[in-house]
């Protein structure tokens, strides 16, 4: 017989099961539902943002961007969890990358993420790769030794500079008749010399404003502005200020060419060290002349009395025997430079061995690169020399025997159009000698993804030119104008 004591344990434990069965039952019975959201920390005001990338080769880095609350952004390279982050929706946006030749496309492009207290919220990039090819299409050909192409930023028009001394528009496609402006009758072509750059005033929508970089009968580099005029397409012939003459009076080579605006506003020009072969009246490393150099003057209130003045910051302001207008020395013939945001990519034509691109930040003042103490990385005609204090190129290469690789370099451009993302960040030159396309990423100090195109032969390329959307173009020697282009895959 049971005791009374297991007689009460008996009648009580069916009870207790019962009690414990009833709140996991629905109702009606059936599945016991999703568990709610965990509870948030005591006390959690941040959260966290876990992106992951996947698809690249090993080694490439993503591109991708993180907004958000308060102004937040962090570029992402990989995969990465952001922490601490304030509550709210954050946009991850991520760029096509470009690796040897391939673009990966990421998908998707933008994303949000809420970001809760306490929480981690999660965004998945997938890139895809597809190779990118490009050729060439003409745009424009009979023209009379064309040098230069540029446009104000926006602008559809195409204005290309004739080395005789005339800049043509080409619109639609079409090359005008009439010249935007002539001024032929003023510009000496002998030699190296003609009309060489135009630059657009960065407040051209308002003051219409252009700068000329020529030389004149007397063999002196001229820099001169004029203004458009009502009719669009046609420019004030009157309106010339001539901003700077630089006397160049000895050899008919090595006139410079370049002109352009920094992103400070300010004008920049590039001046060649006079001619004559390895700079014998010694104007590169020469502080009180105004050839071999890299010149940066304010033009913003340009009047007849005071065509410019010197901007505060220029290396050799207020130094006797010491030129104001100088930025940088130390060049041999700087055909072309040009800026991409903060940076400076200006190419030197080398003198027997080497071709260089020098790549610095554009506010690095008072730099030295060397010529004709150096040569590249070379010591210029002597078995050593002293290299403290000069700038040395970020990327050169040799001519090779018989110029096998090039002679004289033909600087260009980092592509920043939207019609080949691939090429994004991407710095393209070629060589007069031998007429190639070539390109390289400089990244983090370092060269990479150096790349020589497929292109047909255009005969010797000249110079390179950007439209108003940021699209790039080759000028020839044979009068035509091509435009960089997407290949048919």
């Amino acid at each position: 017989m049971l005791s009374e004591r297991v007689r009460t344990i008996l009648l009580v434990l069916p009870m207790l099961v019962l009690a414990l069965l009833l709140p996991a039952c629905g109702g009606g019975g059936g599945s016991p539902g999703t568990p709610g959201p965990s509870p948030t920390p005591p006390g959690a005001t941040t959260g966290n943002l876990a992106v992951t990338t996947s698809g690249l080769p090993a080694g490439a880095n993503a591109s991708v961007r993180v907004t958000g609350p308060n102004n937040y952004q962090q570029d992402l390279t990989g995969t990465q969890t952001l922490s601490n982050l304030a509550i709210g929706s954050y946009s991850v946006a991520a760029a096509p990358v470009t690796v040897g030749g391939t673009t990966y496309t990421p998908s998707p492009a933008t994303q949000s993420a809420v970001v809760s207290a306490g929480g981690t919220a999660t965004a998945a990039i997938t890139y895809g790769g597809t190779a990118v090819n490009i050729t060439l299409s003409e745009v424009v050909s009979n023209l009379d030794n064309p040098t230069w192409l540029t446009a104000p930023a926006g602008d559809t028009r195409l204005f290309v500079l004739e080395r005789p001394g005339r800049v043509r528009i080409v619109e639609n496609g079409s090359l005008l008749p009439i010249p935007f402006l002539d001024i032929s009758a003023r510009v000496f072509t002998g030699g190296e010399g003609g009309l060489l750059s135009m630059a657009f005033d960065p407040q051209f929508a308002g003051n219409r404003y252009f700068y000329l970089y020529y030389t004149d009968p007397q063999q002196n580099i001229v820099i001169e502005r004029f203004t458009a005029g009502s009719n669009p397409n046609l420019a004030d012939a009157t309106s010339g200020l001539v901003i700077l003459r630089v006397a160049h009076p000895n050899f008919t080579n090595h006139f410079g060419g370049q002109v352009a605006f920094g992103p400070d506003g300010y004008l920049y020009l590039g001046t060649g060290d006079g001619g004559g072969a390895g700079d014998p009246t010694g104007n590169g490393q020469n502080l009180n002349a105004l050839l071999g150099k890299l010149l940066r003057v304010d033009v913003r209130n340009a009047a007849a009395g005071q065509p410019y003045t010197i901007p505060a910051g220029n290396p050799y302001a207020n130094q006797p025997g010491r030129r104001a207008e100088i930025w940088a020395a130390g060049l041999r013939n700087p055909w072309r430079f040009s800026f991409d945001g903060s940076q400076l990519y200006l190419s030197d034509v080398g003198q027997d061995r080497r071709e260089e691109v020098n790549i610095v930040a554009a506010d690095a003042a008072g730099l030295n690169y060397g010529w004709n103490t150096m040569e590249g990385t070379l010591c210029y005609n002597a078995a050593t020399c002293d290299r403290s204090g000069l700038t040395l190129p970020a990327f050169e290469y040799d001519h090779g025997t018989n110029d096998a690789n090039g002679c004289s370099i033909t600087g260009g451009f980092v592509y920043r159009g939207s019609a080949i993302p691939g090429l994004a960040g991407r710095y393209f030159y070629s060589d007069y000698c031998r007429g190639f396309l070539k390109s390289f990423l400089a990244s983090g100090g370092s060269i990479t993804e150096q790349r020589e195109w497929n292109i047909a032969a255009i005969g010797n390329v000249v110079s390179f030119g950007q439209d108003g959307q940021g699209e790039l173009y080759l000028l020839s020697s044979r009068g035509a104008v091509h435009k960089i282009v997407r290949a048919a895959q």
